[in-house]
């Protein structure tokens, strides 16, 4: 990212870059007053601050882009997302990731090529792998103004983590192609392979060594989490370097090493580690919806001097918008077909059976795009290799713009009302959640108690504090701030807080469970055990 239209001084980018975090800090914070997803007002703020006469103009390098941002925020994605309900529905989420997303990419380039004047089914490709992604950040924003069940969240959660890398990979071909005017098959093939196979060797194989870092290093907090930090880049740009994917690699090593973050990582280390991380990306989506708007001038400037008329132009950013809905769509209904036929016991039941049908459009309605589609459509070089100009690239990016904005404006502001309308989710009980809460809260309060009493039992010295602790526990669910009065019972609690973890990880191979409660409670034993250690 740099500044073109005044000097590149410190005194003139940290005050535009402090302004742009604050105005990112009061945007969300209306947002969630008026209830809309936050990289909606983002977008909007970005495109009119982008035609203020004075400021900086700012043209963003689609490197920039791909390592700086892409990394982290594919690695808490992987952090976040619940591997038990990811691995539940691999099925879906693969089609979803890969089929869904060459179809799409496939769709606009017939369409392309058909309506748009000089547009080749190759550089229809490319458009098609720029824009056939769906963002991760703004499904999520957009689906937590509303309740819906934790399978379909899984669905749209696990393939926002993979289908990067699947549109990448068609974007990387299709260029190709455009360039050299063919495509040697057998090469693409297995480049394809080795993108996927070793973008994902890669990253497993990293995120072993990290994991085995750590545990060996026995780092305090502060250094845990700036090694964390550093991870993800290390991964993607591994297996960049050595023609991989490197977002396959941030999400099969973020995966794995979420599946194991408590096998190495100390309980305040965790805790620390979630504000920080929390933080960093939210003022990173911040910054970079806020950048997709102030892209729009030097769009529109490509545009102009194309010498394409900007109707003309929109007209095709709403036709392959629509393109990007209706294939989306009808993907969605032939996944729910062929789920319902070869695999009917595991079909995704949202709520009101006599509705099921109606889920497939709300699958299609949920691709908002956002920064990969961005950064793609501005990756593509300003000339060929022999020097000519490179075809149709203004338009392809004008197109890229108006799908980002009409997604996220027209379809993110609709989906919530679309979810409440359609009533698809009224068999799904208001008193789930708190059902699964109560049975994890009662199982850990059985092994709670059943662990002090063996104590008890073995006469642990600090007798009249363990007796404190059982008469805690059988008057109290869940965890609680316990005061130990002596270095014995403070050990115990120590291990009783171990003890509790690993009830907690039985407990979620339990497919009734919400992985999402089962976080909460561990948690909140971290809490307790960074508490007892700040008083030691």
């Amino acid at each position: 990212m740099y500044f073109s239209a005044v000097p590149f001084r410190m005194h003139t980018l940290l005050p535009f870059l402090l302004a742009m975090v604050a105005a990112i800090v009061l945007l969300e914070m209306l947002a969630s007053r008026l209830r809309v997803a936050y990289p909606i007002l983002l977008v909007l703020a970005g495109l009119v601050l982008g035609f203020i006469p004075g400021l900086p103009r700012v043209n963003v390098d689609p490197e920039l882009i791909f390592f700086l941002f892409l990394p982290p925020l594919l690695f808490e994605a992987a952090w976040s997302i619940s591997y038990k309900e990811m691995k539940r529905w691999w099925r879906i989420i693969g089609s979803f990731a890969f089929l869904v997303v060459f179809f799409t990419a496939l769709s606009v380039a017939v369409v392309s090529n058909a309506l748009i004047p000089g547009f080749t089914i190759a550089l229809g490709f490319l458009l098609g792998g720029i824009v056939s992604p769906p963002d991760a950040v703004s499904t999520g924003a957009i689906v937590k103004f509303v309740r819906i069940p934790r399978g379909i969240k899984a669905i749209l959660e696990g393939e926002s983590l993979l289908n990067d890398a699947s549109s990448l990979i068609i974007f990387r071909f299709a260029l190709v192609a455009v360039g050299t005017g063919q495509l040697i098959w057998r090469t693409a093939v297995l480049d394809f392979l080795w993108m996927v196979a070793g973008g994902a060797g890669i990253g497993l194989l990293l995120g072993g060594f990290f994991v085995l870092l750590h545990k060996r290093l026995r780092m305090d907090a502060p250094s845990t989490i700036a090694m964390t930090l550093i991870e993800p880049y290390c991964m993607y740009w591994a297996a960049e370097e050595l023609h991989a994917s490197g977002v396959l690699a941030v999400v099969a090593g973020g995966l794995f090493m979420a599946n194991r973050r408590l096998l190495y990582l100390s309980g305040t280390a965790r805790v620390h580690g979630y504000s920080v991380w929390e933080s960093l990306v939210f003022i990173l989506n911040g910054v970079v919806f806020l950048l997709i708007g102030l892209q729009l001038p030097e769009i529109v400037e490509g545009i102009r001097a194309s010498g394409l008329s900007l109707g003309m132009a929109i007209g095709y950013g709403v036709l392959v918008t629509a393109v990007l809905v209706v294939a989306r769509i009808i993907s969605s209904y032939a996944a729910l077909v062929a789920t319902l036929v070869f695999r009917p016991a595991v079909a995704p039941r949202g709520g009101n059976t006599s509705r099921r049908w109606l889920m497939p459009l709300l699958l299609g309605w949920t691709g908002m795009r956002g920064v990969v589609s961005l950064a793609a459509a501005l990756a593509i070089p300003v000339s060929l290799a022999d020097g000519t100009p490179f075809p149709h690239r203004s338009l392809i990016l004008f197109i890229t713009f108006v799908a980002i904005l009409l997604s996220l404006v027209v379809q993110g502001l609709t989906l919530p009302r679309f979810i409440r309308r359609s009533n698809l989710f009224d068999m799904v009980p208001d008193d789930v959640d708190t059902q699964a809460k109560n049975r994890v809260r009662q199982g850990l309060q059985a092994q709670t108690l059943a662990f002090l009493k063996e104590a008890e039992a073995t006469a642990v010295p600090g007798r009249e504090g363990l007796r404190l602790l059982i008469d805690h526990w059988e008057n109290k669910q869940g965890t609680a701030a316990v005061e130990p009065r002596d270095e014995q019972t403070r050990q115990l609690v120590f291990d009783l807080l171990e003890r509790q973890r690993q009830h907690l990880v039985e407990a979620n191979r339990d497919l009734d469970i919400d992985e999402e409660v089962i976080r909460q409670e561990l948690y909140l034993i971290d809490l307790e055990e960074a508490r007892l250690r700040l008083k030691m």
